[in-house]
Formats: structure tokens, sequence, C-alpha cells
């Protein structure tokens, strides 16, 4: 017998949660969390501390940490990764370009919720993670993460509701200066681990200040053995002599893949690389340099003497043998692939064609004639924003375009996040990889809306967007026609789902204000994406929208999620209104499970909800939920 009930999402549900890490360590620890491993008396040991701490275990003390990188608060750092979020992305149409087709996101909002809020959506879906934190400079915009209520931590530090905690610099005289920026840094990471496909890899920015600590975080976080490169990035022009000991040149870039047999995507050459080939001889195979053609380790008849055209004899040097055998030299000789010198005599080298080399391995100098410097990002900046100066550290376009190549593909729809957007050069990069090869990579950026003094705009955040906007309307001149120059907007934001929170004074009056424990004022689209959210759809999935009994339908992946989320749902009309969803659904024939969904208090009585939820149950619909 069909149990025709319709289960109601509470803001305690499973489903009304982000995903709990908590439960997922447990199945997975080895593969999920490398810092469980450690070195211990005899050798490596599971650390047990650290694995209560990650499976929810409040007994656990800093009294006895294992080797590797400590600090006050880091248990809680650790802990604070793994709460669920209490919060939800509202859609912002009126901020956003192309919403309808666009399949990159800007999120404003604190990281840290905004990651934890993407996991059932995301997780092992993002393909490169750029960030550049802060520097820890002592200048640094820092707030404190609230272990209770982070959104509203937020929404008081940003001004969103009434005054709370004040945003502060992270001071060296602070006392707390490593400290504060590793609480601030590790969470993050850890839940940004999740979202990385298996071939996935994240590239960080950072300075002198903060690198061997962040190496420490991240060996723990990722795996030692996840490690892939310190890039150099040149990043200055010429040197700052008010310095008070060096002229710093240089940002560090540290490379981990979530994989140890991640390789990245070979450069291509460059004109420098080929300038030095060359053709003196008139060689039909085209231009070539002469390669050594001895080697440091013995190959078969490794120490033989040969003829030159001349007559002079040559051999290898003490301590060296020939890189192939004498017949293999003749045989090249032969084939005209043996350099003995413009005048016959010199000692032979084996020629290396331009045209018969591979793509070049990346190397971990990132020179500014390749990959940009701060003047070149800022010259960026001032081209898009004439009369305003309201970053001092900018990366270039092409740094980012460096990482793109180097981990991403044009056709495979490969997601590029970035939880520390700053003024949008991801986005920006994104959009120029794309019309440089045709690709169809999408960006998911994150940014605090951070108060700055501009004429022009409030926040960090404002100018995020504003430069994704000037950005596309600069590329599409000149861009491929159907090329994704939009953005969809969102804003963290308190759940639309009020939590069960009685006071102690009324406890009639608490019942019956929470029989719609729907927040007041939210629409039907801030529900609709929030249970995008809560049921890991990507928030970018085409939805489509039908008038059913004079109420508005969605359809979301193309009839795996249908939500009803009018106010008022008579009981006249839940038969009308059933039919047509089943008619609908029939229409769309979905692959999988179809879950639909109500507000709970649009129906007119329990009886109105129970039909719905049996003519839709009657008609293969199984999973009928209200909110």
């Amino acid at each position: 017998m069909t149990n025709s009930n319709m289960q109601k999402i509470t803001a305690c549900a499973p489903e009304a949660q982000s995903a709990n890490l908590v439960a997922g360590n447990i199945a997975q620890l080895k593969d999920l969390f490398p810092e469980l491993v450690t070195e211990g008396a005899k050798g490596i040991a599971i650390n047990l501390d650290v694995l209560k701490a990650l499976v929810g275990d409040a007994t656990v003390t800093d009294a006895e940490e294992k080797y590797g990188l400590n600090w006050h608060g880091k248990r809680r750092a650790r802990q604070l990764a793994l709460t669920p979020s209490t919060g939800t992305l509202r859609p912002r149409p009126e901020e956003s370009v192309d919403w309808d087709s666009t399949q990159n996101l800007m999120i404003e909002g604190d990281n840290l919720e905004v990651l934890k809020l993407l996991q059932k959506s995301y997780a092992g879906k993002v393909k490169l993670i750029y960030i550049d934190p802060p520097y820890n400079t002592g200048r640094d915009f820092v707030y404190p993460d609230n272990f209770h209520d982070s959104v509203k931590s937020y929404l008081e530090l940003t001004g969103q509701v009434a005054e709370g905690q004040r945003i502060t610099s992270n001071t060296e005289a602070s006392g707390r200066f490593h400290t504060d920026w590793l609480n601030m840094i590790y969470p993050r990471l850890k839940v940004a681990r999740n979202l990385l496909t298996e071939d996935g890899v994240i590239f960080v920015s950072i300075g002198d200040q903060e690198v061997q600590h962040l190496r420490n975080v991240m060996d723990e976080i990722f795996g030692a053995e996840c490690f892939c490169a310190t890039a150099i990035w040149e990043k200055a022009d010429s040197p700052r002599n008010t310095a008070r000991q060096f002229s710093e040149d240089h940002d560090f870039v540290l490379v981990y893949s979530r994989s140890p047999d991640w390789a990245p995507s070979k450069l291509p050459r460059t004109e420098e690389a080929n300038s030095i080939y060359a053709n003196p001889d008139n060689d039909p195979r085209g231009e070539w340099i002469a390669g050594d053609p001895f080697a440091n380790k013995p190959y078969s008849k490794g120490t033989y003497q040969i003829v030159g055209p001349t007559g002079r004899t040559f051999g290898p040097p003490p301590g060296r043998f020939w890189r192939v055998s004498e017949e293999k030299l003749k045989e090249l000789d032969n084939d005209g692939r043996v350099w003995w010198g413009p005048k016959k005599d010199a000692r032979p080298s084996i020629k290396r064609y331009l045209n018969e080399v591979a793509d070049l391995t990346p190397r971990t100098l990132w020179r500014k004639e390749d990959v940009g410097s701060n003047r070149t990002s800022k010259n960026e900046l001032r081209t898009l924003f004439p009369d305003s100066e309201s970053f001092d550290t900018p990366k270039p376009t092409k740094l980012i375009l460096r990482m793109l190549q180097l981990s991403t593909s044009k056709d495979g729809g490969d997601i590029v996040l970035d939880f520390f957007a700053g003024s949008g050069t991801t986005g920006h990069a994104v959009y120029r990889a794309n019309q440089e090869d045709g690709g169809n990579r999408r960006f998911v950026l994150v940014q605090l809306p951070e108060p700055i003094e501009d004429g022009m705009f409030k926040s960090i955040s404002g100018i995020t967007r504003e430069r994704l906007r000037r950005s596309a309307k600069a590329i599409a001149t000149d861009g491929p026609e159907q090329q994704d120059l939009g953005f969809r907007s969102f804003r963290l934001d308190l759940s639309n789902m009020r939590a069960w929170n009685p006071g102690s004074d009324d406890l009639q009056s608490d019942l019956l204000s929470h029989q719609d424990h729907l927040l007041p004022g939210r629409s039907e689209q801030d529900l609709l994406y929030e249970l995008l959210l809560k049921l890991g759809l990507d928030l970018c999935v085409p939805i489509r929208q039908q008038m059913i009994a004079s109420k508005s339908v969605h359809s979301v992946g193309a009839g795996v999620l249908l939500a009803c989320l009018a106010e008022s749902i008579t009981a006249a009309e839940v038969e009308t209104l059933a039919e047509g969803i089943v008619q609908w659904h029939q229409q769309l024939a979905p692959a999988g499970d179809t879950t639909c969904v109500f507000r709970d208090s649009a129906f007119a009585d329990d009886v109105a909800k129970t039909n719905m939820a049996a003519i839709l149950q009657q008609h293969g619909i199984q999973n009928v939920r209200s909110l």
C-alpha cells in the first residue's frame, strides 16, 4: 500500500543541511583526510586525536598534538570546517548577465560558508582552484569566524543586520598574527579540497610572510605526496629603492593536486624557445640545434673511437660515454643527422630538429614577460576602470591563463573556482581563455563584500561584478559569437527555512508562529535555488516554467525536480494542479526518480496536502515533499 503522506523538509532535516563532512570522514578516512597520517615512535601512525576531531568527538584536546604545524585554535578550525552551514544563496538576476543561459557564477558572501553550501552540488566537480588569499602583511582585511552561527556573524560584520563584531586588520601587534591567519585559511582549504575532481589541482598565491606555514597546512590537508611545485612569479618590473633590506621581486604560487598521479599539460613552444634553432647547412628537414653526443652513464660500446670526414679521430672525454652505439651513430651520419662543424673537423653533434621536438615541460620560474607583472595587472584595471584605484595588488590575467593552460581543457566544461575573487581576474582570464581557443570552461567566483572607500563602488564584490561586465563587453567585440560571457549573481543569506528556536515565555505563541517556518519576504526563486543546493543540483542547471492551474511550476534538470512554491493551493485546485503536473512529468520523461516539492503552508488543510501526494504517487512521482 502506497504511503501518501507528504514529508516536510524542516530546517533540521538532512536535505536542508549543507553536506555533513563528518559522516564522509568515517567512510573515507584515508582517501579524504591525509592529515591522519603522521609520524609516531615506530614510524607512520594514525593520529587518533585528529581522527576524533574529524568525526566530531568533542573530548579531544590540544594537549598532545603530534608532528606537524600546530597553533592555538587548530582543533577549533578543524571543527569549523566540519560544521554544516545554516545559510543559503539567494539569486540576484538583476545583478547578472545572461541569467537564462550562462554557466558562470559570481557569489557574494563569506567564502567558508559558500564553500560549505556548494558541497552537495559541486563535490568532485571542480578542475582548477586558484586563490590569492591575504598575504598577512599586517594590513589585510580579516574577521572572526563564529563557530555557532557563521552566517549571522557574516551579516553583522558586513553591515547587513544590526551591528555586531567589527572588521579589523590583522596587525603584528595583535599577538595572534600567524595564529589568526592560520585559523582563517585552514578550514577554507579543508572544505575546498572536497570540491576538486580526481585530476583537479589548486594554485595558491602567497608571499614570504606565510609561505612556510601555508606549505605545512597544505601538506596536511592535501598530503605531502600531492605537492607538485612552488612556482616563482616575477611580479616586479623594477627595484624598489625605498626597501629597507631587499627589494622584493617575486611572489610564490604553491601547486597541489588532488591525486599524486596528476601531471600538468605541456606548454606550446614560444618564439624565444624556438629562436635557438637554425639551419646553417640547409638541411631539408628544417631548423635544428646541435645535441650533446655524450652522456654521463655508459651505453653499449660506450667508449669507442670514431673517425670524422677529415680523418680526425674522436672519442668521449674521461668519465663520459657515447650517447648512442657506434652503429647507430654511423646510421645517423649517413642520414645527414650528424653535424661535424662548418669545416667538417669538429667533434660530432647529433641534430635535434625543431619539427621533431615536443611542447615544453612547464618550469617553476614564471617570468613577467610570459605571465605579466604587477604593472601589467594595474594597467589592465586602469583600462577597465580609468577612474578607480581600488586595488594595490591585482594579479594579471596572463598569470591565471598560465594556470588554465596547465590544468584545464577547452572542451570538457571544466569548472574553475576562485573563492578569494578580488577584482575578478580569474573570471576575466576564463573569458579570455575561451575566446582564444573556443573553449567552454566555467567559473565560480566568491568574494566578501569588503567595504572600500571608492566613489564608484561600496565594496570589493561590486568591483568583481562590474569587471566581469566590462571585460565581457571588451571581449565580445572580437570573440566567438556563441561564447558564454555572462554570470549568475548570488548572495549569501540566512536559510529560507527558520530553525525551531522557542522562547521560554509563551510556548503556544511560538508553536503558532512556527507553523510556517519559511522566512517572510522570500520569493519562489529564493526557495527554488535553496532546493537546488540542498538536493545537490548545479546552480546553472536548466530550469523550465509552466503555468498549471494558474500556479507557477518549475521543472529542474529535465524533470529531476518539480517545484510548485505558490503561497496558496485551495482544496478545489488540488486535483487540476496534480493532474497537470503528472501530464508534464510524463512529457519530460526524466531518466531517474523525480522529487516534487510544495510550500507546506500553501495547502488549505492536511486533507488537501494528502490528496495532492496521493494523486502524484499513483502516477509514479513517489517522492513528494513540502517546505
